[in-house]
């Protein structure tokens, strides 16, 4: 008796978005978003889809979120899930940098501008530390695997260490 093959799901239609597609209003916007889109698509299994229009990242689920001018903002930035504790002190610290986003701020996200001659290093330590919030633990161990943990090089290093107090 043969078994019946089994039958592949139909593949769902995208919705189209009824958010209008934000765009870059210079080319300098447009390098850094370029720039951000490139540490982003660099992390393991990195997805990049368009949601409330704007550009998103994810590993499974969504871990950075652009903010271009969005409703109508004089910036451009990216929203990233943080550890606790995380988004005050960075605003605290440096608040023409780091932000409290709408929506997702009260969740302990930051926004952190890019606009504004970022410290890219900084900008990439946080997206690879939200990346860690969101990413299954299979997906985290293959960036540990792939970085040395000693070339994250910026000042804020005890982001991400479960020692921080």
């Amino acid at each position: 008796m043969s078994v019946p093959a089994k039958r592949k799901a139909a593949k769902k239609p995208e919705r189209q978005s009824t958010h209008p597609l934000m765009t870059p209003a210079t080319e300098a916007e447009a390098a850094v978003i370029e720039r951000l889109r490139k540490i982003c698509m660099a992390l393991p299994e990195a997805t990049e889809k368009i949601a409330w229009g704007e550009p998103t990242w994810r590993a499974g689920k969504l871990f950075a979120q652009l903010d271009t001018h969005h409703h109508k903002a004089n910036h451009v930035a990216v929203w990233l899930p943080a550890r606790a504790g995380v988004q005050e002190a960075l605003v605290e610290e440096d608040p023409v940098h780091f932000f409290r986003p709408p929506y997702v701020g009260q969740k302990g996200w930051v926004g952190v501008r890019i606009d504004n001659k970022p410290d890219w290093k900084t900008v990439a330590a946080l997206v690879a530390d939200a990346y860690r919030e969101i990413a299954p633990a299979h997906l985290v161990r293959r960036l540990d695997a792939e970085r040395d943990q000693s070339a994250r090089g910026w000042r804020a290093g005890w982001i991400g260490r479960d020692d921080a107090s």
